[in-house]
């Protein structure tokens, strides 16, 4: 029985980030080999293709690399073309055949992609005009003013929009490669490639790029900071901004202003955000009931905290723990 042959094709510019482009190829390597193994109907050929008229590129980290061909020297459909991120600089100098070559491309294969800044090439090339589209955090505004007919949305790990998907910073590459393994492979190939990764776990695209916790490191005034040691404890309890701002030593009308200088979140939505990541995390790795999480995290009980997962993921706590948990 004859396999149905699928070309990934990872394409790498000169000075791009080696992670963008090593990630989604360790990601598919690894499917190509598991997949022959196990036999499955579909086979994997993964290529690494310069996007220059040279074979060889270097890496924004100085480190060469030998592609197996330029973009130019394709011969075979490509089913999948992933474009590795590069500095999202304006001036950054691009083959003058590269952009049209992505352009055309988008209109013939099953799926296209960008990893990090990779999604500037895809807005250069038109591939996003009208379309949902994320790049790295700190270059969403500029991805923004720079193609205001991309709908850019700065808080997704990837984002899917018809056959367009887009990825954030570096490591994100993997999740969207993974969430494409899946699409062809089904959800337990997918996680048995996490696994091999030893990767924490497989993301969903609308989980956000980093963490409440991480953000919250971003402040170094002490009286927020005590408000936070104590919340991460309290987690549980009723949580008001009176309780915060006592914490801090300060009025709430004062703990309120300052931590939204501090943060750039109202301390409303940032218990919010620390609720339902702990909520995210205790579906896919404990057994715990809903109501019981829902408990824990502060949400009171299971309506409420499915209400919430509702308006800011668009799936049920039910949904994200079959999708997303680990083997119990």
């Amino acid at each position: 029985m004859s396999k149905e042959e699928k070309h990934i094709v990872i394409l790498v510019p000169s000075n791009s980030a080696l992670m963008d482009m090593a990630g989604p190829l360790e990601v598919f390597n690894r499917a190509a080999l598991l997949a022959q193994r196990g036999e499955r109907d579909t086979r994997y050929i993964v290529h690494t293709v310069s996007g220059e008229q040279s074979r060889q590129i270097i890496t924004s980290s100085f480190l060469p690399i030998l592609c197996e061909s330029t973009f130019e020297e394709i011969d075979y459909p490509i089913d999948t073309l992933i474009l590795s991120g590069i500095p999202a600089d304006e001036h950054q100098p691009l083959d003058k055949h590269l952009i049209p070559w992505i352009a055309r491309q988008a209109e013939q294969v099953h799926r296209i992609c960008s990893v990090c800044s990779g999604t500037f090439m895809l807005a250069q090339a038109g591939v996003l005009n009208g379309k949902r589209a994320t790049t790295h955090w700190r270059l969403c505004q500029q991805l923004a003013d720079r193609f205001p007919e991309v709908k850019v949305e700065s808080t997704p790990v990837f984002v899917k929009d018809g056959h367009v998907y887009t990825s954030a910073g570096v490591t994100t590459g993997m999740d969207m490669a993974l969430a494409l393994v899946e699409e062809d492979m089904g959800r337990s190939f997918a996680l048995d490639i996490a696994r091999q990764m030893v990767l924490f776990l497989k993301r969903p695209g609308n989980q956000s790029q980093y963490s409440t916790m991480l953000e919250a490191q971003e402040t170094d005034y002490e009286p927020v900071k005590a408000a936070l040691a104590w919340l991460h404890r309290h987690l549980h309890e009723e949580i008001t901004v009176e309780r915060l701002a006592q914490q801090a030593a300060m009025s709430p009308r004062n703990f309120a202003r300052v931590f939204v200088q501090e943060l750039k979140i109202t301390p409303a939505r940032y218990v919010e955000k620390l609720r339902l990541e702990q909520a995210c995390r205790s579906l896919t790795e404990k057994k715990l009931t809903q109501n019981e999480i829902a408990t824990q995290t502060g949400f009171g009980n299971a309506e409420n905290m499915r209400k919430v997962f509702l308006r800011t993921m668009d799936v049920t706590p039910s949904q994200y723990r079959k999708r997303f948990r680990s083997s119990f």
